[in-house]
C-alpha cells in the first residue's frame, strides 16, 4: 500500500471529533498553499495576459456587475 492510501486509510477510521480537526486543519492547510501559488503565479508574471483579458473586456463594457 503507498503511502496516500496509507493516509487514506488512517482518515478514514478517524472518530468523528478527530476527523473534524483533521478537517478543519486540513482546510487552513490547504488555503495556505493555494495562497502561496497563486503569490508564486502572480510574481512570475503568470496572470498578466489573464489580467490584460479582463481589463479589455471590462473597457469594451463586457463584464457584468457581481
Amino acid at each position: 500500500m503507498g503511502q496516500v492510501e496509507q493516509i487514506e486509510s488512517q482518515i478514514a477510521a478517524l472518530p468523528a471529533p478527530d476527523l473534524r480537526t483533521f478537517r478543519a486543519w486540513f482546510s487552513e492547510f490547504d488555503a495556505g498553499q493555494w495562497d502561496c501559488q497563486l503569490k508564486s503565479d502572480i510574481a512570475d508574471g503568470r496572470l498578466e495576459d489573464l489580467a490584460a483579458e479582463a481589463l479589455a473586456q471590462f473597457g469594451k463594457g463586457q463584464c457584468k456587475r457581481l
